[in-house]
């Protein structure tokens, strides 16, 4: 018996391009494809794996991915090198946090002594960007157009410097 469509029976939906080339790789290459992350990532192998089908499903879906085990992989280890030093630069960052006292803190006059002398030390590339930075309170973007550098470089002397300080601060 037809019935009509009154909306009572709406019809079945559609699969995207996405959803289809997501379900591909998964069902074709899963087993293979966490077994080497885990050997080679260890406890990241899963979210590696999860963000990897993520971003391939896109290149699957237009037709893109010719040789999909390498691409997998390629997608993985590039996933893994940004964590790798998503992590390092967070490291960095907490230690360069820890070498500055708070700002409830009064410094004394021998540590205050100590931060000028290793300030005075830096290059003075680095050590300008860092006193615009942290002193005068300015933006990586206004530094860039004072100095004429570009924002990644004033960002790398000011990352740079603050990790030379805080090293010579724990020494």
């Amino acid at each position: 018996m037809d019935r009509p469509m009154d909306g009572f029976f709406p019809p079945a939906p559609v699969r995207s391009s996405l959803a289809v080339a997501l379900d591909t790789l998964f069902q074709r290459y899963d087993a293979w494809f966490r077994r080497t992350l885990r050997k080679r990532y260890g406890d990241m192998a899963d979210d590696l794996a999860h963000e990897t089908y993520l971003r391939a499903a896109a290149q699957e879906a237009e037709g893109k991915v010719r040789y999909p085990k390498a691409f997998l992989l390629s997608v993985a280890s590039n996933l893994a090198t940004d964590r790798m030093r998503k992590e390092a630069r967070e490291n960095d960052y907490a230690t360069y946090r820890g070498a500055f006292p708070t700002q409830s803190t009064a410094a004394t006059q021998e540590m205050a002594l100590t931060l000028k002398q290793i300030m005075l030390a830096l290059p003075p590339e680095l050590r300008d960007c860092l006193i615009m930075s942290r002193v005068d309170g300015l933006t990586h973007g206004e530094i860039a157009l004072q100095l004429g550098l570009t924002k990644r470089t004033v960002k790398d002397r000011v990352r740079r410097a603050a990790i030379l300080v805080a090293a010579a601060m724990q020494d």
